[in-house]
């Protein structure tokens, strides 16, 4: 766990040094977010701190990868060879993606379709769901050629549920380190050591941009930012947690990001009840429920942490405890994730980007 300390902290100072040069740069080409809309900050503020993020965890794959080479490190990186390199290859595609739609605004359709790339990028290395566990009579259920969409649908949509919740200071990359550290965790104590290694270097970029990305934040990660964050975090967990074949370990990744899973769900049902295109943005997202109900955004925020939290924790006692504790684990969270839904009020319409 020691080398893992090292790769966090290596992408945290870097991250935390590279922050402020992106800021200004963002700041002098121009590319910024503006207030109004969905948007609750005030006055411009640049939008490409992805840039120090995947700056940060770049660093830190090449601290790990010289622990292994020159310090006698556990090859994590050197071992795993072609898969090691693919899925970097797929992470840095993610991001370039992401940066683009920052500076160039990409058609959703282009922006899709470089996500899809991506993922298809980090299958053909090797990152992929070849079973998941069969629930009922035990053993495995091969999935054959539909391994292949359902990797594609697992890596975009992780991406993109990091995308949409990423809506106030702080929020994205705070949530994005919890559910980093649960599945460090649980990659460590299955003893995947490339999924640690990733999620260790993904985690102490989180914090490292937190401390310019807490309200009030200097600087926003924009796309290339939020989908690098989930396109890594579905990495991880395909390199981690499924490669378990306990029945339960598709739940457990959903569960570790349990809020923007459920913000994006509760937002698609929403919309289809009241007649909107799936697609339209709107103010009714958990983050914007919580201010309307009269928190500011640092209070917002810290109780989503608390909840992503408390689902992360949830998710990492379902891997490791009985079957009926798994199924009580799961009953609780959902209730009270449900609760959580009718108080905010979820499922219900809200003021539209454009009203």
């Amino acid at each position: 766990m020691g080398a893992h300390l090292v790769v966090m902290a290596a992408a945290l100072v870097v991250t935390l040094m590279v922050t402020p040069i992106v800021r200004l740069v963002g700041r002098r080409l121009g590319i910024v977010a503006h207030p109004g809309g969905r948007h609750v900050h005030q006055g411009p503020i640049p939008r490409v701190g992805g840039v120090a993020i995947f700056a940060g965890f770049s660093a830190a794959v090449l601290v790990r990868l010289a622990g292994e080479r020159v310090l006698g490190w556990a090859p994590a990186l050197s071992g795993a060879g072609p898969l090691a390199y693919g899925v970097l290859a797929a992470l840095a595609l993610m991001f370039t993606v992401g940066l683009l739609d920052d500076v160039l605004d990409l058609r959703p359709g282009h922006k899709f379709l470089g996500q899809l790339v991506a993922a298809g990028l980090a299958y053909y290395a090797g990152a992929r769901i070849d079973f998941i566990g069969d629930p009922i009579g035990g053993g495995l259920i091969l999935l054959g050629v539909l391994s292949i969409p359902a990797t594609l649908f697992w890596m975009a949509g992780f991406a993109n549920v990091i995308n949409l919740i990423d809506g106030l200071d702080g929020l994205a990359a705070g949530i994005t380190a919890i559910a980093g550290v649960s599945l460090l965790l649980l990659a460590q104590q299955q003893n995947q050591m490339l999924a640690a290694v990733f999620a260790a270097a993904l985690v102490g970029a989180c914090l490292g941009f937190l401390r310019y990305n807490f309200h009030p934040a200097s600087i926003f990660m924009g796309d290339s930012g939020a989908l690098f964050l989930g396109f890594t975090l579905s990495c991880v967990a395909l390199l981690g947690v499924m490669k378990s074949t306990a029945a339960i370990t598709l739940v457990v990744p959903l569960l570790v990001i349990g809020v923007p899973v459920f913000d994006t769900f509760s937002a698609i049902v929403r919309r289809r009840r009241h007649g909107r295109p799936i697609q339209e943005a709107d103010r009714g997202h958990i983050h914007h429920r919580l201010l309307g109900r009269g928190f500011d955004q640092r209070q917002t925020v810290l109780i989503i942490y608390v909840w992503s939290i408390a689902l992360a924790v949830g998710g990492y006692a379902m891997r490791w405890t009985p079957a009926v504790y798994r199924v009580l684990t799961f009953v609780v969270l959902a209730v009270l994730s449900g609760l959580m839904a009718y108080w905010l009020g979820l499922f219900e319409a809200a003021h539209h980007e454009d009203e």
